[in-house]
C-alpha cells in the first residue's frame, strides 16, 4: 500500500524575485506598486508560502515591488 504524500511547493526568495522581475519586465506590474498586489498573480494556496518567505526575509506586504528587486544588474552601463 502506497502512502500519498502531499508536498508543498517551496518558494525561495530568489525564486520569488525572479518571478517578480519577469512580471515587471512584461509590464504586468509596476515597481511602485505594493508587494501585496502580487497575490493577484499567485494562486491563493501558494500565496501563503510566498507571504511566509517574504516575511522571513524582512519584506512587508506594503513595501514597493521595486524594493524586492532593487538589486538588479544592468549590462549596458
Amino acid at each position: 500500500m502506497k502512502t500519498l504524500e502531499k508536498t508543498a511547493t517551496r518558494y525561495s526568495i530568489d525564486m520569488i524575485k525572479d518571478e517578480v522581475r519577469q512580471l515587471v519586465e512584461k509590464g504586468t506590474v509596476s515597481r511602485h506598486q505594493p508587494i501585496y498586489i502580487l497575490c493577484q498573480y499567485i494562486p491563493a494556496r501558494e500565496w501563503v508560502c510566498v507571504e511566509c518567505e517574504l516575511e522571513k526575509c524582512d519584506y512587508l506586504l506594503r513595501d514597493q515591488i521595486g524594493d524586492l528587486i532593487a538589486s538588479e544588474e544592468w549590462d549596458n552601463d
